[in-house]
């Protein structure tokens, strides 16, 4: 057993000494460690945080990178679909532009159309006041030569028509004209006829026409074939005696003027006992309209058919020439419905009225009906 030695023998302990610095370093060294191994992990944890945070700010600034592409994407698109309608919406208008300069021309024209109408019916109508004015300077002109000629004859004050005594022409049932026939009209022919070939009037002249009659025995068709053959012995007999008071000229135009109808049996007034009283013959009252007129009215009917609100009274069968029209027939503005036409072609005519009570519009509702009654009257 060793012996403790004594403190003051042999002076201090120097193991004791080295092994408590050796303890003390070693526990700095672990202190340092500890320290060092903390800071390092202190470091490392917020390198990772910082890493995290900035890997979660850049995912955000790429998502919000995509969700901007996407969104420019889109309104790309959007301005191409825009851009694509665009283009379309000028073409478009384009055409209609090139439309309404079409319709725009044929209004203009249409209009050019109208205004020369109107102003050849205003030159039409101003010649129908002439023709009226003339008409009865001409009746005016015949009384005063019959009167100065002592002739005694049945002249109407408003047409200038002549009417003969059918007795004193023919015989009973006979078209041959008689002696006291022939002296009668060598009488009147050539002061009417004189009186309408001069130059002041003749112009005016539409047509001298010689109507026949007959009286009411036998059928209507012999009757016709009777008055007509005494209309045109009337005419030949004119015929054979105007040069011995017309001109060369005069008797040129009179061909030209003259026209023969034939009437059968005239509306004759009977008593109480059924017998001829008197036997009535239809005469002109007036002529309404000259054949040019006619023709340019014929011209403006045929327009409405073939550009107007008659468009559906016509026919692909025949020319046709009508109005529509709508009659108001109440206060709360309804309408009756009708046209009024008339077709032809190289084989016959028809003229049509249609009216339909309450129909509205004439050209919707009147003038298809109309259309149809022409095409199968002239498709047959």
């Amino acid at each position: 057993m060793r012996k403790k030695r004594k403190s003051g023998e042999d002076g201090f302990n120097v193991w004791r000494s080295y092994s408590d610095v050796m303890a003390g370093v070693l526990l700095l060294f672990i202190l340092i460690m500890s320290l060092t191994l903390f800071q390092a992990q202190k470091s490392y944890d917020e390198s990772i945080q910082e890493r995290d945070e900035k890997l979660a700010l850049q995912a955000e600034y790429t998502a919000d990178l995509l969700a901007k592409q996407n969104t420019i994407e889109e309104q790309e698109g959007t301005i191409k679909t825009k851009d694509e309608k665009l283009t379309a919406l000028a073409q478009t208008l384009a055409e209609q532009e090139a439309k309404l300069k079409e319709q725009q021309a044929l209004l203009d024209q249409q209009q050019t159309d109208l205004d020369e109408k109107t102003t050849l019916l205003s030159e039409q109508q101003t010649k129908i006041d002439n023709i009226i004015g003339v008409k009865a300077e001409v009746v005016e002109a015949l009384q005063k030569e019959f009167k100065n000629n002592n002739i005694n004859v049945n002249l109407d004050s408003q047409t200038g028509a002549l009417t003969l005594d059918a007795s004193v022409l023919f015989d009973v049932d006979e078209s041959e004209l008689t002696d006291a026939g022939k002296e009668a009209l060598r009488n009147v022919l050539p002061i009417y006829c004189k009186v309408l070939m001069e130059d002041t009037y003749k112009n005016y002249l539409a047509e001298i026409i010689i109507d026949g009659y007959t009286d009411t025995d036998g059928d209507y068709a012999y009757n016709l074939e009777l008055s007509q053959q005494r209309s045109l012995a009337v005419a030949q007999y004119l015929l054979d005696i105007q040069g011995e008071f017309l001109t060369e000229d005069q008797s040129l135009n009179l061909q030209d003027y003259l026209t023969v109808n034939g009437h059968s049996m005239a509306n004759p007034i009977l008593d109480a006992d059924g017998n001829v009283v008197e036997q009535t013959k239809p005469k002109a009252l007036r002529s309404v309209c000259t054949k040019a007129e006619a023709e340019l009215m014929d011209e403006f009917l045929t327009y409405v058919i073939t550009n107007g609100t008659a468009a559906a009274g016509g026919s692909q069968y025949a020319r046709v020439s009508g109005k529509t029209g709508s009659a108001q027939y109440d206060s709360t503005k309804n309408y009756h419905a009708w046209f009024c036409g008339y077709g032809t072609n190289d084989v016959s005519e028809i003229a049509v009225c249609v009216m339909i009570e309450k129909g509205g519009a004439g050209g919707i509702v009147a003038a298809p009906v109309a259309g149809q009654i022409f095409d199968y009257y002239f498709s047959r």
